[in-house]
C-alpha cells in the first residue's frame, strides 16, 4: 500500500465478545476478487471500488501476504508468523505483532495469523487469518479479518490473539462446519464448498485469550465469548483458580447453550437483517425505470439472501397502463421481468426465459401470494409440489431446478394493490427459509413495491405525455409540390420528456408550401398544450393565405390574449416552386440554414430577428430569398444547437457544417445533422442534450418551366369552351390522355363559376403538372368564397362544386388581395 492507511469508516463498539468478520479473496495476480460487506465496514472501500485492485493497497495486513524477499523480509526479527496446520495451536510470542506493508504481494504457502497495530491519524488494530487456496480458478488466498479494538478482555492483563485449531475439538463441530460456507456469500456453491474444505483441513480460525482459552470464530458475525468468562467459577478453598476455570467452568459446553449468549446471537441476527434491509433500500430506487429497479432488487438479494430471484409483474404494469381494480385471478397475465441466480450460466435462461408472460392457476403458492397479498413460505419443495409447478411450463422440465429447494414467494404491492411478486429459492444445501426470513422478505418486498409503484406511475404519466406530444405533432407527407421534406422530433431528457417544440408543413394554393418550426418557452404539459394551440392557429391563418409577417403579427396578438405566459419563438417560410423563391419571417427564432446546390455552400440566412411570439409591440418583417432547384432549407429549434455552458455560435457553426454534408436521402441528412451536433457539443464537455428538438429539412426541387401553364379568359360564358379545349390540348402534350375527361369536366365547372361571379377583372387559369397530381387553379376578383350546397332535383345551381368535391382528390378556396382562388387536385393514375 502506497503511503498511509486506507480510509476507514467510524468504529462502532460491538457487543462484548462479538467479532464482526471481514472476508477477502485474493487472486493469483494479488488482486482482490471478493470483498464482503464486513470488509467495507472494517477497511472503508466499497465492493465496487475494491474488486480488481491490488490487495496490498487495501488491506493493512502485510503479514498475510508474502513479500518478494520471502519470510526473512518481514521487519519482525523474532518471526511473527504463527505455526500453522490443523491442531498446531498457532501460539504467539509475548507481544502482539504489527507487520509492515510490502509491494507485489504473493500468497503465503501455509495458513498464517496475526495482529496488526499501528498508531496515527486513524489507529489500526486488526486480527487476521490467511489461508492459501489451491485448485481450479484464480482464487489463491482467503483472508479473514476482525477489528481487534472491539474485543474487550475480561482482565486488564489478558491478551487476545488469532490462531488455528481443528474444528472437531469444539462442541457442535458439525454445526461449525455446516455454517462455514456462509462467509463466502457471493461465490458459487462448488467454489464455496472447495474453499471451505481447504479451510477445515488447514485449521479452523479461533481466538486465543492469553493462551488459556480458545473460542471458534463463526462464519457470519463471529462467536461471542462464553458468558461464563464474565462470571468466573469459584475455586475450592485454599486453591487458586486455574486459567481454564477462570475462563469458564463449563469450557466444553456449546455456545448456544448459554441463554445470555443466545440472546446476543438473536440480537445480532436482527441487527444483521436490519443492516441488510437498509443496504438494499439504499441500492434500489436510483432510477424510475421498471426493469432497472427490478434488477437492482434482484442483485441486492442474490446471493446474500437467496440463490435464485425471479420477478413477475402484471403485464399492464410493464406496459405503463392501468389495470382493473380487484384481486388478480387465474386469467391475470404475469410478465417475467428479471431472473437472477447463482447457478451456472444459461441453466435457467432456456427454461424460464425473461420476457415471457403466463397466468398462474389456483392452488399454487404463487396464486396464494398474489390473491392474499401475503408472503408464502415453502420450507422444502416436495416432489409432488415440484410436479404441480412444473406442469405450468409446457415443453420445459423445471423440476431439477426447484425440487428440494426452499421457496419464499413475496408480493410486490403498494397501496394494497399487488403489482407483482418475487419467487426466491435457496439451494438444498443451504438453510431453509424460516419465519425471520419470511418477515425480512416481506419487508424487502414492501420497500421494493413502493419504488416499483413510483416507477409505474412515472411510466404511465410519461406514456400519457408522449402520446399527447405525438398527437400534437403532424404526420407530414415526405413529398409536397416542388419539394421533399424530412423531419425529426427528439423529446427532452427532463420533466417528463414533453416540450413545446413543433414543426409543420401546410399546403397552400398556387402550388406553394408553408414550412413552420416553433418553440414554446418552458417544458412539460403546459408547454405542450400551448404548442398545440399555437400550431392550430398557424394552420388556420396559413389557410387564409396571410403574408408571413402578417401571420406572425396575428399569432402574437393571439398569444397575448391567451395569457401572459404564452411565449414562443417561430419561423414561418412560404416556398413557391414556380417563382423559385422563399418568403420568410422570424419571431425571435434561430435563423434557418440554406445549403446551395450549385456549390454545396451552407450559410445562415440573415433575417430580421423580431421578438418572440407573445411579447407584443414589435414589428415583424418578411424577407424574400431566391432559391434554385436542389437547394436545401434547414429549420430547427435551439435544443439542437444550444447546451448549457456552450456558446450557441459553436452549435450554429456545427449546424451549417453538418447540413452541407452530402447524404443519400433526406432522412439520412437529418440523422447526420443530429449525430454531428451531439458529437460536437459533447466533445466540448457540455454534457448531453436536455431540451427537446424539432428539425425540418426541405429540398427545394422547384417545377420545370414546361410543367406550368397559365391562361387568361374574358368574362364571357363562351370562354368556358376555350378553357376546356386548351386543357385538353395541354394534357395530350404532357402525355396525360387518361386525365383529359375528368380534367375537362372539372375545369369547365370551376371556370363557369368564376366567369359568372367575377366583376370586372379577367379570369386566370393555371395548370400545374407535378409528380403524381394535376393541379388546377382558377382566380377571379370576387372575394366571396364558394360554398358546397345540397342541390335538390329541381335546382339549377349547386351541382358544380359537388362534382368537383366528388371527382377531385382535394379542393379548396382562398382569398387573395385581388379576390379569390379556387383550386383542385386530380390524381394521375397513368400517363396516356
Amino acid at each position: 500500500m502506497d503511503g498511509g492507511n486506507p480510509p476507514r469508516l467510524p468504529r462502532q463498539r460491538a457487543e462484548p465478545g462479538r467479532v464482526p468478520l471481514a472476508v477477502v479473496v485474493v487472486d493469483s495476480d494479488g488482486r482482490v476478487s471478493h470483498w464482503s460487506s464486513g470488509a467495507r465496514k472494517l477497511f472503508g472501500p466499497g465492493r465496487e471500488e475494491a474488486v480488481g485492485r491490488p490487495a496490498a493497497d487495501l488491506i493493512p495486513v502485510a503479514g498475510a501476504l508474502m513479500p518478494p524477499g520471502g519470510p526473512a523480509a518481514y521487519d519482525d526479527p523474532a518471526g511473527a508468523r504463527a505455526g500453522s496446520g490443523a491442531g498446531s495451536g498457532a501460539r504467539f510470542g509475548a507481544g502482539d505483532t504489527a507487520f509492515p506493508l510490502h509491494d507485489e504481494p504473493q500468497p503465503v504457502p501455509c495458513p498464517t495469523a496475526g495482529r496488526v497495530r499501528a498508531s496515527g491519524a486513524v489507529p489500526i488494530d486488526v486480527l487476521w487469518w490467511a489461508y492459501p487456496l489451491a485448485g481450479p480458478g484464480r482464487s489463491r488466498l482467503l483472508v479473514l479479518a476482525a477489528d481487534g479494538s472491539q474485543l474487550s478482555p475480561a482482565e486488564p492483563a489478558e491478551r487476545v490473539a488469532p490462531g488455528f485449531a481443528l474444528h472437531t475439538e469444539f462442541p457442535g463441530a458439525e454445526e461449525l462446519a455446516r455454517r462455514l460456507p456462509e462467509i463466502l456469500p457471493s461465490m458459487s456453491v462448488g467454489e464455496s464448498s472447495r474453499i471451505v474444505g481447504q479451510v477445515l483441513e488447514l485449521g479452523y480460525p479461533v481466538l486465543e485469550f492469553s493462551r488459556h482459552d480458545r473460542v471458534p470464530v463463526t462464519p457470519d458475525w463471529g462467536v461471542p465469548r462464553r458468558a461464563a468468562r464474565r462470571t468466573p467459577a469459584v475455586a475450592p478453598a485454599g486453591e487458586r483458580p486455574s486459567p481454564a476455570a477462570a475462563a469458564g467452568a463449563d469450557s466444553a459446553a456449546p455456545v448456544p447453550a448459554v441463554p445470555e449468549t443466545a440472546g446476543d446471537l438473536e440480537y445480532a441476527a436482527v441487527r444483521e437483517r436490519l443492516e441488510f434491509l437498509n443496504e438494499v433500500s439504499g441500492r434500489i430506487g436510483s432510477s424510475l425505470d421498471l426493469t432497472r429497479t427490478i434488477r437492482e432488487v434482484s442483485e441486492a438479494v442474490v446471493p446474500r439472501f437467496t440463490d435464485v430471484a425471479g420477478t413477475y409483474l402484471r403485464e399492464q404494469v410493464v406496459a405503463g397502463e392501468g389495470f382493473p381494480d380487484g384481486v388478480p385471478d387465474v386469467t391475470t397475465m404475469w410478465h417475467r421481468v428479471w431472473l437472477e441466480h447463482t447457478d451456472p450460466p444459461g441453466r435457467w435462461d432456456d427454461v424460464v426465459p425473461v420476457g415471457e408472460s403466463m397466468p398462474f392457476p389456483a392452488g399454487t403458492p404463487f396464486f396464494q401470494c398474489m390473491t392474499s397479498g401475503e408472503p408464502v413460505l415453502v420450507p422444502r419443495i416436495t416432489e409432488e409440489m415440484g410436479n404441480a409447478i412444473a406442469s405450468q411450463f409446457e415443453k420445459r422440465d423445471i423440476r431439477p431446478l426447484i425440487n428440494g429447494r426452499s421457496m419464499l414467494v413475496v408480493p410486490l404491492k403498494a397501496r394494497d394493490v399487488v403489482l407483482g411478486f418475487m419467487i426466491l429459492l435457496r439451494h438444498a444445501e443451504r438453510d431453509v427459509f424460516n419465519e425471520m426470513d419470511r418477515v425480512t422478505g416481506a419487508e424487502l418486498a414492501a420497500r421494493a413495491g413502493l419504488v416499483l409503484d413510483n416507477a409505474r406511475m412515472y411510466t404511465y404519466q410519461e406514456n400519457v405525455a408522449e402520446t399527447l406530444q405525438e398527437s400534437m405533432l403532424p404526420q407530414i407527407a415526405p413529398r409536397m409540390t416542388g419539394c421533399d421534406i424530412a423531419t425529426r422530433y427528439l423529446p427532452g431528457t427532463r420533466q417528463g420528456r414533453v416540450g413545446g417544440d413543433w414543426f409543420d408543413s401546410i399546403k397552400l394554393h398556387g402550388s406553394r408550401t408553408a414550412l413552420v418550426v416553433g418553440d414554446v418557452m418552458g417544458h412539460g404539459l403546459n408547454s405542450a398544450a400551448m404548442m398545440g394551440q399555437l400550431r392550430t392557429a398557424v394552420q388556420t391563418m396559413a389557410a387564409l393565405d396571410l403574408p408571413p409577417a402578417q401571420l406572425l403579427r396575428n399569432l402574437d396578438d393571439l398569444a397575448q390574449r391567451l395569457g401572459e405566459h404564452y411565449l414562443a419563438t417561430c419561423v414561418y417560410a412560404v416556398y413557391d416552386p414556380v417563382a423559385q423563391e422563399l418568403l420568410i419571417s422570424n419571431a425571435g427564432h434561430i435563423p434557418p440554414v440554406i445549403v446551395r446546390a450549385e456549390d454545396g455552400r451552407s450559410e445562415l440566412l440573415e433575417l430580421p430577428t423580431g421578438a418572440p411570439i407573445g411579447v407584443g409591440g414589435v414589428p415583424f418583417e418578411t424577407t424574400r430569398v431566391a432559391v434554385r432547384p436542389g437547394d436545401r432549407l434547414v429549420l430547427c429549434t435551439d435544443g439542437l444547437v444550444e447546451m448549457r455552458g456552450a456558446d450557441i455560435g459553436t452549435g450554429l457553426a456545427a449546424l451549417c457544417e453538418s447540413a452541407a454534408h452530402p447524404a443519400a436521402s433526406m432522412d439520412d441528412a437529418c440523422d447526420t445533422i443530429i449525430r454531428s451536433l451531439a458529437a460536437t457539443l459533447g466533445a466540448a464537455g457540455h454534457g448531453g442534450r436536455k431540451d427537446d428538438v424539432a428539425l425540418l429539412m426541405a429540398r427545394l426541387g422547384g417545377l420545370a418551366e414546361d410543367s406550368v401553364v397559365t391562361w387568361q379568359f374574358a368574362l364571357d360564358p363562351r370562354e368556358v369552351a376555350r378553357a376546356r379545349l386548351l386543357v385538353h390540348e395541354r394534357l395530350l402534350e404532357w402525355g396525360l390522355a387518361d386525365a383529359v375527361p375528368t380534367a375537362e369536366l372539372l375545369v369547365g365547372e370551376v371556370v363557369t363559376n368564376a366567369v359568372r361571379h367575377s366583376h370586372s377583372r379577367h379570369v386566370e387559369l393555371r395548370l400545374v403538372r407535378a409528380d403524381d397530381v394535376l393541379i388546377c387553379e382558377v382566380a377571379d376578383d370576387d372575394h366571396a368564397l364558394p360554398t358546397l350546397l345540397d342541390a335538390g332535383p329541381n335546382d339549377e345551381r349547386g351541382r358544380g362544386l359537388r362534382l368537383v368535391s366528388r371527382l377531385a382528390r382535394e379542393w379548396g378556396a382562398s382569398r387573395t388581395a385581388q379576390g379569390k382562388t379556387v383550386w383542385f387536385e386530380q390524381a394521375l393514375g397513368g400517363r396516356g
